[in-house]
């Protein structure tokens, strides 16, 4: 009888995608909603065929010697792959994969939520109703920003930051962009977008949208500088990854009204957070909530799932970061 391949999973992820695993593997996962601890990491991995690892798990040389040199797979739960050192895989000859496509429109959505929270002052609303201050309706009363007719910035214009555009339209929005790349003409003219250079979109927008994928260059790439660049009247929306935006600039930003508000779903130091922005009424935070639906994060561990399965099996993962390892 063939041995089953061994899995490790690094957090309690959807059960279903568990299941779907060890109808072909054996199944070890660490049982928590907290981070693995780096040495029960270390550990656990031993010896195993394959791995789907989460943004909290740092996949490094470290990791991979610790793994040995039957590891088949490192499937990341997640688009973004800034845990994982890609050279360090490529080299070990170790397929690296993440989920795409699946959580494309889930974490527009949330930039919206954030965006709109931010200009119309919900989160402060609502904290305010808790505090059961005394209140009657005026008209000055937590006066927002209407979003309706605005110009909507786009920073980083691949699936994401598209998604984030195509919903302007139902609030008849400009949309200019920036990207290392000009978009294909066909999708410019059906989302109604405009390439901008990066000062000049800073200046002309009344909400920025942030969707880079975290790099040397694009960390801090929304600092003290470019806070001064935007508009009073600006709300800056983080979705992306949280050392694009500088936390401490954009809480400075914040109270001396460079900017007028701010939407984060992503912090430079997860889970921690700056106490500069906690303390910043104008800022709508939330905890990584980006992908967080039932049907997106079930859809997220059935990609990891794939890539993970096609490997054990000889064939190619379907979402490949380092497809060179393959060929």
């Amino acid at each position: 009888m063939t041995e089953r391949p061994k899995v490790f999973i690094t957090r309690r992820i959807p059960q279903v995608v568990i299941d779907r695993v060890a109808e072909h593997c054996d199944v070890d996962f660490f049982d928590s909603d907290d981070v693995i601890p780096r040495d029960e990491l270390l550990r656990s991995v031993a010896g195993v065929d394959g791995v789907i690892s989460l943004l909290t798990e740092k996949v490094d040389a470290e990791f991979l010697d610790a793994a040995g040199p039957q590891l088949k797979i490192v499937a990341n739960f997640a688009v973004g792959y800034d845990n994982i050192d890609v050279a360090a895989c490529t080299e070990r000859g170790v397929p690296a994969s993440n989920t795409p496509d699946v959580l494309t429109d889930t974490t527009a959505d949330i930039a919206w939520a954030l965006m709109m929270a931010a200009a119309r002052r919900v989160a402060e609303g609502d904290r305010f109703l808790r505090s059961r201050e005394p209140w009657v309706w005026g008209p000055l009363m937590m006066l927002g920003m209407d979003i309706h007719g605005k110009t909507l910035g786009v920073v980083g214009f691949g699936r994401i930051g598209q998604a984030v555009a195509h919903r302007a339209k139902g609030f008849g929005m400009k949309v200019v962009y920036w990207s290392r790349s000009h978009a294909p003409h066909e999708v410019e003219e059906d989302l109604n977008a405009e390439m901008r250079e990066f000062h000049e979109l800073l200046a002309e927008s009344d909400f920025i949208s942030v969707n880079v994928a975290l790099t040397p260059e694009t960390r801090h790439l929304f600092g003290a500088e470019q806070f001064k660049a935007m508009k009073d009247t600006a709300i800056l929306v983080n979705t992306a990854r949280g050392p694009v935006v500088d936390e401490a600039a954009l809480a400075a930003a914040l109270r001396s009204g460079e900017i007028w508000g701010a939407g984060i779903d992503v912090f430079e130091k997860e889970p921690e957070v700056h106490p500069d922005l906690l303390a910043c009424e104008n800022a709508v935070i939330i905890p990584h909530l980006g992908s967080a639906t039932v049907e997106t994060r079930i859809a997220m561990g059935m990609k990891a799932a794939d890539n993970l399965l096609a490997a054990l099996s000889g064939e190619t993962p379907p979402t490949l970061i380092n497809p060179q390892v393959w060929s």
